[in-house]
Formats: structure tokens, C-alpha cells, sequence
């Protein structure tokens, strides 16, 4: 679940939204903006809150009222959050009016998804000699906790990478992190200082 509040979607809904978008020659409610959007409601609020996306008026009845500016702007919104950029960096993209200060954001977001893409291919690197290591357990020894950090460092792993590999599988597999360490002969003190140590940020 993405912590901003974007909805999931099928194929062709985006396109679907984004031509109900183009429409509102004369503004929305922040009700139909959400639903035109794919939006919660809490996270227009959640962006008026930050700044980042205010009503241009309210009507009568005190309802936020979305100018189309206002919809192009939360588009444009939609379109940095899909490129994994922060909010807050959003609001400088939007509002700073400097092409170097748009540049600077979106190479440093480049630099982090060529970062996180290595560590992935690290992470995949370790799981196929762990794979490649259990076909051969079942001839020879079982795992054992020293072999599996060799295992790690030959597939390029720091220690700081090992901690996110950890810190992944127990916040998404708690489970299953317990039983791998357990298949590691680890004894169950130290499979407790590891999970704790998982947990930790």
C-alpha cells in the first residue's frame, strides 16, 4: 500500500480518469476530484495540508472547490509520484520555477533507482546461490549459519545490505524469516537477537 494513498489500478483506468480530469472545464469538489482522480479524499486533504495542492476557493456551501488549474497541477502531482519522487520534493518541482532546481531532483532520483536496481540484482545474485545451495543440500551438509553469510558476501552483499535483506523479509514474512533461520541450525536466543535486530531501522 503506498503511503501517499494512490489507488491501484487496472490497465486503462489511468486514461479513463485522466479524460474525466480534462473536463472539468469548470472546476470540482474535492468529492469528485478524489473520485475522477482515483484519489482518497484524506489524501487531497493530505496534500492541502502539506501545501502542495490547495482549492482555489470554496463554494457556498464551504466546499473545497478545485480550479482546473488546480486538477492539472494535482496531474502533474500523480505523474512525480510514479517516478517515486517525495512529496515535499514535488513542491519544489512545482513551485521553485528553476529548471536547475527540476534537474538536481530528478538526477538524484535516478541515482536512487540505480542504487536500489544493484541492490536488487545483489539480493537476486544471493537468492540464486541459496536456491543453487539448497538443490545441493539435499547430497551433502544442511546450511549452516556461516555458510549462508559466505553466500551472501560471494554474491557482493554488504553488511548494511544483509540488514535490508533481513529487515525485508521479516517486515513482509515474519513467519517464514523464523523458519529460515531455524533451518540455519541458529539456536532460538540468537534466532531472537536477529529478528530484533531486523527491526531495526
Amino acid at each position: 500500500m503506498k503511503w501517499d494513498g494512490e489507488a491501484r489500478r487496472q490497465p486503462g483506468e489511468y486514461n479513463r480518469s485522466k479524460e474525466t480530469l480534462d473536463m472539468t472545464a469548470n472546476g470540482l469538489t474535492i468529492g469528485a476530484l478524489a473520485k475522477a482522480s482515483g484519489l482518497a479524499r484524506s489524501t487531497l486533504l493530505y496534500y492541502d495540508r502539506l501545501g502542495l495542492l490547495h482549492p482555489a476557493s470554496r463554494t457556498r456551501g464551504n466546499y473545497r472547490w478545485y480550479a482546473p488549474a488546480d486538477v492539472q497541477r494535482l496531474e502533474q502531482i500523480r505523474l512525480y509520484r510514479r517516478m517515486g519522487i517525495p512529496l515535499r520534493q514535488i513542491a519544489d518541482l512545482l513551485d521553485d520555477g528553476h529548471e536547475a532546481t527540476a534537474e538536481a531532483i530528478l538526477k538524484r532520483r535516478l541515482a536512487t533507482l540505480e542504487r536500489e536496481i544493484t541492490d536488487l540484482r545483489r539480493q537476486q545474485r544471493c537468492i540464486l546461490h541459496i536456491l543453487e545451495q539448497g538443490e545441493l543440500k539435499k547430497e551433502t551438509e544442511m546450511i549452516t549459519k556461516d555458510r549462508w553469510v559466505a553466500i551472501m558476501r560471494a554474491a557482493g552483499l554488504t553488511d548494511e545490505a544483509m540488514h535490508n535483506w533481513h529487515t525485508q523479509f521479516e517486515e513482509m514474512e515474519p513467519a517464514a524469516h523464523q523458519e529460515f533461520l531455524e533451518s540455519l541450525g541458529i539456536d532460538a536466543a540468537e534466532i531472537k537477537r536477529i529478528r530484533e535486530w531486523s527491526c531495526r531501522q
